[in-house]
């Protein structure tokens, strides 16, 4: 049991109020302080990505006991559903039977889960500007303006789960050995979305993460509760088939009818939505060391801002809260040891998450649609099914398992190299899932 401390976490997302309630069960004053106001009392739209949780996730909740109150409020999405531009479509599973990832509203888990930290005793401070921090002492400034007057509060921690941008973050980056990188993508994003039938109920599978591949742009598109789905529009700025073409109207309804036909009929509201959503940008950011001293912490984007299409931005941010809670566990109250061992923990697997994540955006706009891709992805399923003990695929170790990221993109790596060799086999369309197969991917692996 450690020593109770008055603690603060800047940022009310996901990460800063989930680690706000593992905090308060720890037995510490928790303060959490947001720029915004109470996301419960506003309307959220027109700049979300649906969040899916996997397994990561799925543990720091059931470590605490969430694990069912957020379940009640996803949907089990346990494939992908592909959109050819043909009219065709074709569907490929996660995991194995059973296996499911759980789409979510941002906004509707967010207020979910400020309702429970509130439940647990955690005190939140909305409309508040943090300026600055005293990393020495762990204090935080705030005030209305940047220039204006501020108030200091002190605390004895401060963990910084302020987002990509965080003010806390760009206090730590004014001492000398900081590294830092930020890098926009030259992808952004439009939020669009498909209604419910009159009923109530979901015009396409609400089970499957929905993909419209068309190489250098995709939509996608998950389900919600309420029988819609938020999707999301992903083209460059720039250039040919992007945003700046789609200038009007007449442009933008030409576009689909040509690369995504199939959606006339379930996205009614297309040049409303397309016109009235903001176009949102796609930033990663690297940073080292997460910590000072015993007094501060980096959790989450604040930490480790990466790119949506692994969907896992959240998990890894609440995966920093499962590892920081055990070394919390493990070193009692030597929070110097317990912040140093927890950056070292996690630093690789963040850089490893990022680099999967950038990869992804390439399998999801256009590999999902590539004949010999989905021939590879036929056979490891086939070759996992048979000999799970010698082969997990990549996405299931990243997203149905606790493996670290770093060793699922070494090993991810590994196999794919075993694949490209598979792939070159004569008649291998033919032969895919005959015993010569079985027995040369076995060779390989020895």
């Amino acid at each position: 049991m450690q020593t109770p401390q008055k603690i603060a976490v800047v940022g009310s997302g996901l990460v800063g109020t989930l680690l706000a309630i593992y905090l308060k069960k720890a037995g510490h004053t928790v303060h959490v302080y947001d720029r915004s106001p109470d996301i419960r009392n506003i309307q959220f739209s027109g700049r979300s990505i649906n969040l899916v949780m996997s397994d990561r996730g799925w543990k720091t909740l059931s470590d605490i006991g969430l694990d069912d109150e957020i379940r009640a409020i996803g949907i089990p999405v346990d494939k992908r559903g592909i959109h050819m531009q043909d009219g065709s479509y074709i569907t490929q599973n996660y995991g194995k039977e059973g296996e499911a990832i759980f789409s979510l509203s941002r906004g509707i888990l967010n207020r979910k889960m400020i309702d429970l930290a509130e439940k647990e005793g955690v005190e939140f401070f909305f409309n508040q500007k943090i300026w600055d921090v005293t990393l020495t002492d762990a204090s935080l400034h705030v005030g209305e303006t940047e220039r204006g007057e501020w108030t200091e509060i002190k605390f004895d921690k401060v963990f910084g789960a302020d987002g990509a941008f965080s003010r806390i973050r760009h206090r730590m980056q004014r001492q000398s050995m900081f590294d830092y990188s930020q890098e926009f993508m030259k992808i952004g994003y439009k939020e669009l979305h498909i209604p419910a039938n009159p009923d109530g109920s979901h015009k396409i599978d609400k089970n499957s993460l929905h993909i419209w591949p068309r190489g250098n742009f995709m939509l996608m598109g998950l389900s919600n509760l309420d029988g819609s789905f938020t999707c999301t529009l992903f083209m460059p700025f720039e250039g040919e088939n992007s945003f700046e073409q789609l200038k009007d109207e007449a442009h933008l309804v030409a576009f689909f009818a040509k690369y995504f036909p199939d959606t006339k009929e379930v996205i009614p509201d297309l040049v409303v939505d397309f016109f009235k959503n903001p176009t949102s940008y796609l930033v990663k950011m690297k940073c080292y060391p997460w910590t000072f001293e015993d007094k501060l912490a980096l959790i989450g984007d604040a930490a480790h801002a990466i790119v949506p299409f692994y969907g896992q931005g959240m998990n890894a941010g609440f995966e920093d809260i499962t590892v920081l809670s055990e070394l919390m566990q493990e070193y009692g109250d030597d929070w110097s040891r317990i912040f140093s061992e927890y950056q070292k923990s996690r630093k690789p697997n963040a850089d490893a998450i990022a680099e999967l994540a950038e990869r992804n955006f390439i399998e999801m706009s256009a590999k999902t649609a590539d004949e010999n891709f989905l021939l590879q992805k036929k056979i490891e399923k086939w070759f996992s099914d048979k000999h799970p003990d010698k082969w997990m695929p990549l996405y299931s170790r990243v997203t149905f398992s606790l493996q670290p990221y770093a060793e699922a993109l070494a090993v991810g790596d590994y196999q794919n190299e075993i694949m490209q060799e598979v792939l070159k086999m004569d008649n291998i369309q033919e032969i895919w899932n005959s015993d010569l197969v079985e027995q040369k991917i076995i060779a390989l692996l020895q």
